[in-house]
């Protein structure tokens, strides 16, 4: 809350058109659905249609909706909030358009007017600030949270609430997520924290500085330790900054844009000695590079460095393809499928790196999967907020997943839970890996043969 007593929701309102209905800064860009002819080419691309056949959940629908309110032909009201949150914003339909059309980022503006406009009240308030503002930013009260949830599954609690099936009074969606959370280690960050640079194992090529995320370090901290593994391996100094934070998406895909803000100066800050930062997260990298929109119309200075540090960021299969990589010897022999996390895909444009590093690795057998770049329905927190939905979307997945596949390999820690309850659900086998852990693993298994030579 600020001195006078306001939130950062309540600032007054900006000069706009009498005609329309955004009261507030930071509104939906006019240029982002100037092109739109509704053509209906994003229709097949967009999940929620798909599961809904309703225009209102099509991207042209939303597109529409959103420049009816601009226009004062349409309230900031629930009819509209609807379609604009039931979004996956998994930007398929931008990929599908042929204008390009940012559907995605009329959403995320969109909804900002809509959290202003309509603030949430009561529990899913209290609910929404404890993990947006209390716990994502704070990498102390995440490992503490983290060091809880290795306690349940560490000292016989887990096994003890399976047992007795307390879990069956949970919603079916949350149950299921309880079944396939990973297993808790220690986070990079506090591996780390003592060391300014992880050197190279080899002579040293290059420095970069690495991404750890915020539940990313907690949830899936062995994929972090097979990115900086991976990293070192190929001759690159590793700098973990200790004073990095979320990257905001969440807070930005609930509307929260002036969190997004404050989160995105933090990072800025942190890495702004850098000359490249390296992310293994879809959504995560994702939001860094769309850190300029953020600042479009309520910060020229701190847009211009946002330009600048989104350059600079690049996922991890990227950087390895584009800077080079040993290829490994050893065989892993399994057979797997590649699943095109949506913000790796639509968002940054990745979709060969990653199916070229896995078939660098000897034994690696690539079955194609049928849509790859489906969004699964993780969608950040979506399968959580709505559940329905959701299970809905990743249903329609693994009816692409192939069946005889060992392995479901992926590139975002979201896609990798959701994956993973779909597996469970359906009575799939396959394993659920990142993709930069197999080139780990291949690595591991590569030095273990020399040591028994």
């Amino acid at each position: 809350m600020d001195t006078d007593g306001k939130t950062a929701f309540e600032e007054p309102p900006c000069s706009t058109s009498q005609l329309s209905n955004y009261l507030w800064r930071d509104k939906p860009d006019e240029d982002k659905w100037a092109d739109c002819v509704h053509c209906g080419m994003c229709l097949e691309a967009c999940p929620t249609y798909e599961i809904t056949g309703q225009e209102q959940h099509s991207p042209r629908g939303r597109v529409h909706l959103i420049k009816a309110v601009a226009e004062g032909k349409l309230e900031v009201s629930e009819p509209f909030t609807d379609p604009v949150f039931a979004c996956l914003d998994c930007k398929a339909c931008t990929t599908a358009c042929p204008a390009d059309v940012d559907v995605g980022g009329l959403i995320e503006e969109a909804r900002g007017q809509i959290r202003q406009a309509m603030p949430l009240t009561g529990w899913r308030k209290g609910v929404s600030r404890f993990f947006l503002h209390g716990l994502f930013p704070h990498p102390g009260r995440l490992q503490f949270f983290g060091n809880l949830l290795k306690f349940y599954q560490k000292s016989g609690v887990q096994a003890l609430v399976r047992k007795t099936g307390m879990l069956k009074a949970m919603p079916e969606h949350l149950e299921l997520m309880e079944a396939v959370m990973p297993e808790v280690q220690e986070p990079i960050r506090k591996k780390y924290k003592h060391e300014t640079v992880v050197k190279a194992d080899t002579e040293s090529k290059r420095e970069i500085a690495f991404f750890s995320g915020c539940v990313m370090d907690v949830m899936f901290s062995d994929v972090n330790e097979s990115t900086i593994n991976v990293l070192t391996r190929n001759g690159n100094d590793v700098a973990v900054p200790q004073n990095q934070t979320c990257c905001g998406a969440l807070h930005v895909h609930a509307g929260d844009r002036d969190m997004g803000r404050k989160l995105a100066k933090q990072n800025m800050e942190a890495f702004k000695q850098a000359d490249t930062v390296v992310g293994n997260a879809a959504g995560c990298g994702c939001m860094l590079k769309e850190y300029p929109e953020l600042f479009r119309e309520v910060d020229t200075e701190w847009r211009e460095k946002a330009e600048a540090f989104a350059e600079k960021v690049v996922d991890v299969s990227k950087y390895l393809h584009d800077t080079g990589y040993d290829k490994p010897t050893a065989e892993l022999n399994t057979r797997l499928t590649y699943h095109d996390a949506c913000h790796l895909a639509h968002g940054q444009g990745v979709r060969q790196e990653p199916r070229e590093i896995l078939l660098d690795v000897p034994g690696v057998e690539m079955v194609p999967m049928e849509n790859a770049d489906r969004c699964c329905g993780s969608a950040g927190i979506y399968n959580i907020t709505n559940p329905e939905m959701a299970e809905d979307v990743l249903e329609s997945k693994m009816k692409n997943v192939p069946e005889e596949v060992e392995m479901i390999s992926m590139g975002n820690p979201g896609c990798m839970l959701q994956m993973a309850m779909g597996v469970k659900k359906y009575g799939r086998s396959a394993n659920v890996v990142h993709t930069v852990q197999l080139l780990d693993w291949a690595y591991q298994k590569e030095e273990e043969q020399r040591r028994q030579e």
